[in-house]
């Protein structure tokens, strides 16, 4: 069954581990999850109120229902 899920982060959260930092991928796009790979990068200039899909590397506007 697909799911479209929704990520309104657009950067990770640290989390510190036997006083080393790890970086959870938040914003969905990770290559790497549960961890950051730096794709959130691509999530910066989103506009607020609008809804983005990804797909292979290319961001595309999509309606809202």
């Amino acid at each position: 069954m697909a799911r479209v899920i929704i990520h309104e982060d657009k950067s990770p959260v640290e989390v510190r581990v036997g006083g080393e930092s790890r970086w959870i991928c938040q914003c969905g796009l990770s290559t790497a999850k549960p961890y950051c790979s730096g794709a959130h990068k691509m999530t910066q200039d989103e506009e607020a109120g609008k809804l983005y899909k990804y797909e292979s590397g290319r961001r595309t506007e999509v309606r809202r229902p």
